[in-house]
């Protein structure tokens, strides 16, 4: 049975949420404070986490902010806004995917199982490619000495490009290996993600540039 960590401040959109996920066979945790939601994770196994934005205590971005200190768990950010700068900013701090609202039920539920899947499928083995390695256990990347983790929509893009790093891969390819659903989600979050990537490169001292290279017109390659 997976458990999903539902995230709102209002009672009625965790209840709405619980009533459809629970049909599935899904443990439903149902939390209305970001802080305790953090706490939640931190103490007990979570499968997923179902995040709202605009919260009182403490908002959404932050509440995702931190658990990726310290967890890779898949997060699912819901959101009221139709900003895509609000939405890309959920991406570049650690989420793996959004749902605007109001949403579909069906949209929900098929975001939900897309995610739980990709990471109970993972192949359990590490990919090596020069000075590189991605550990499929821990889903994290691996340089000389230093390391980063990934969220699971990060890992997959990795792990494309990685495993054939000559090859060129255009968005939308990257977009149908890391969501894995039939979705309108907008061509322009694998650039978010990539972004993100970068700055993880960076800040850890991976030879960027070297690597995880732009084909202008086309997509990303990793070589």
């Amino acid at each position: 049975m997976y458990t999903i960590l539902l995230v709102d401040d209002e009672e009625r959109m965790l209840d709405l949420v619980e009533l459809f996920l629970m049909p599935l066979g899904m443990k439903c945790i149902k939390e209305t404070s970001g802080k305790k939601a953090i706490e939640i994770v931190e103490k007990e196994k979570v499968n997923l986490v179902l995040l709202d934005i605009m919260m009182s205590d403490m908002d959404g971005w932050e509440v995702c902010k931190e658990i990726r200190e310290f967890s890779n768990v898949p997060i699912i950010m819901l959101t009221a806004r139709s900003d895509k700068a609000d939405l890309a900013k959920g991406l570049n701090i650690g989420a793996d995917d959004y749902i605007s609202k109001p949403f579909d039920e069906r949209e929900l539920v098929a975001r939900v199982n897309a995610l739980l899947r990709r990471s109970s499928d993972l192949d359990k083995s590490k990919i090596t490619y020069l000075d590189y390695t991605l550990d499929c256990d821990t889903y994290s990347l691996h340089y000389h000495e230093s390391t980063i983790q990934l969220t699971l929509k990060e890992f997959y893009i990795i792990k494309t490009l990685i495993s054939r790093p000559s090859k060129t891969y255009t968005r939308e390819e990257l977009l149908n290996i890391a969501w894995d659903y039939e979705t309108e989600t907008d061509i322009r979050t694998v650039d978010s993600h990539i972004r993100n990537l970068r700055e993880k490169l960076r800040k850890a001292n991976f030879p960027t540039d070297e690597f995880l290279k732009t084909v202008w017109g086309i997509g990303y390659k990793w070589n």
